[in-house]
């Protein structure tokens, strides 16, 4: 009975702990989001002399930054365009651990959230969205239509 039990829910408690992981990724990144807009000069203030991201204004990255920790997340969470939203969600985690390291080098805790994020991103990257998603409940009606 236990045997059954811990081996025919295996799909049930993996796609509610992928779930889990969306959700945590959601929190980490629109929170972080929401900060930004609250005080939009500190922001721009921020990434023009601590992020100091190569190639772009400080507005500029502002706007890219801020806006990619407010719609990447949500559109992982629902599943929807799951893997151009990873990517986005994963340059925006290799430049912020980028500007982290030049800023705080030593401090090794932080960058250590950035290599979990990254990973835990990477798995949305090479395996795509889960059954619990928009793109597979997409993907099953386009699938039926032919």
């Amino acid at each position: 009975m236990i045997k059954k039990i811990l081996f025919t829910r295996n799909d049930i408690m993996l796609h509610g702990f992928e779930l889990m992981v969306r959700l945590y990724l959601l929190k980490v990144f629109f929170q972080s989001g929401l900060t930004k807009i609250q005080s939009w000069q500190s922001t721009v203030d921020l990434f023009a002399y601590e992020y100091s991201v190569p190639f772009l204004s400080p507005e500029v990255a502002a706007i890219m930054g801020t806006g990619g920790e407010l719609i990447l997340p949500v559109l992982l969470l629902a599943g929807f365009m799951t893997r151009p939203a990873a990517i986005g969600l994963f340059v925006l985690n290799a430049v912020a651990a980028y500007a982290y390291a030049l800023t705080d080098f030593y401090n090794f805790t932080g960058m250590l959230d950035h290599i979990l994020w990254g990973a835990m991103i990477m798995v949305y990257i090479l395996y795509g969205p889960s059954p619990l998603s928009i793109d597979s409940l997409l993907s099953k009606k386009t699938n039926n239509a032919d």
